[in-house]
C-alpha cells in the first residue's frame, strides 16, 4: 500500500476558485492571532472530504498541509514527518486515533497532537489529552475552532524548535572550552568563589581568574550571570 501523503499545495489547481488570497482569508478570522508558518499540519482522517476541506482552509492562510488517510499511513513514515503538528480523528477504521497517538508517543514522536472527536466521544478526547494530546475539537467544528487549536499546536512546535536551537548554540559554545575551563565553569555555576575553586583544582586564584576570563570570552558572556544561564541552557552539570 502506498503511504505517501497527499500534499495540499496542489489542491488549488485541482479545485479552481476554492483558494482565497492569504490576506483576505485572514480577515475572515480577526480574533485569531497570527499562525506560525514554515511548518506542516498533518491531517489524519479517513474521510477524504474532511481532509481536503481542512487542507484547503490551511492553504488559503498560507499554511502547509499533508493529508494522511489512515493511522497506518502515518506510522509508515513517522520518522520523516516534517515539523508541525498532527490533527487526528479519533474514529478511524483499523487503528484508531487513540492507538495512533499512543504508538507515536512510544516511538518518540514529539509533534503536538490535536484530536478530533464526535459529540459522543468527549470521554475519548479526555483520555487523549491525559495521554499527551494538546487539545481536542468536537465535530462539527467551526473553521475558527480548528484554526485556534492548530495555532496552539504550531506555536508549541515553534517554541520547542527555538528552545532546541538555543540549547544547541549553548552546547556548541561549551564544547569550545578546554577541560580546565569546563572545570572552572562547573564550580562557578555551583556558586563557588575563586579561592575555593583554586583550592579544589590545586591552582592559584590568579590562574582561576585567567581561566574565568578566557571562558567568559569564549562563551560570549559579559557577566557571571550570563555564563551561568548559558551553562544551564546547555545542560552543563554541576559538581
Amino acid at each position: 500500500m502506498n503511504h505517501t501523503p497527499a500534499r495540499a499545495d496542489n489542491l488549488d489547481r485541482q479545485m479552481p476558485g476554492q483558494i482565497l488570497g492569504q490576506m483576505s482569508a485572514m480577515s475572515l478570522f480577526p480574533d485569531i492571532e497570527p499562525i506560525p508558518t514554515g511548518m506542516v499540519v498533518h491531517i489524519v482522517d479517513d474521510d477524504e472530504a474532511v481532509r481536503r476541506s481542512l487542507a484547503l482552509l490551511l492553504l488559503s492562510l498560507g499554511l502547509q498541509a499533508e493529508m494522511h488517510a489512515s493511522a497506518e499511513a502515518v506510522l509508515g513514515r513517522w520518522e520523516v514527518l516534517r515539523p508541525g503538528c498532527l490533527v487526528i480523528d479519533i474514529r478511524m477504521p483499523g487503528m484508531d486515533g487513540l492507538q495512533l497517538q499512543a504508538e507515536l508517543v512510544r516511538l518518540g514522536c514529539k509533534l503536538p497532537v490535536v484530536v478530533v472527536t464526535g459529540h459522543a466521544d468527549v470521554g475519548l478526547a479526555v483520555r487523549a489529552m491525559k495521554a499527551g494530546a494538546l487539545d481536542f475539537i468536537e465535530k462539527p467544528y467551526s473553521e475558527g475552532d480548528v484554526l485556534r487549536a492548530i495555532r496552539g499546536a504550531l506555536v508549541r512546535t515553534s517554541d520547542a524548535r527555538q528552545s532546541d536551537a538555543t540549547t544547541e548554540a549553548a552546547q556548541t559554545r561549551i564544547a569550545a572550552l578546554t577541560p580546565r575551563e569546563r572545570e572552572v565553569l562547573q564550580r562557578l555555576v555551583a556558586g563557588r568563589p575563586n579561592k575555593v575553586i583554586a583550592h579544589e583544582l590545586g591552582i592559584s586564584p590568579r590562574t582561576v581568574e585567567i581561566h574565568r576570563a578566557n571562558l567568559m570570552e569564549k562563551l560570549g558572556c559579559r557577566s557571571l550571570a550570563e555564563a551561568v544561564r548559558t551553562a544551564i541552557t546547555a545542560g552543563f552539570g554541576l559538581v
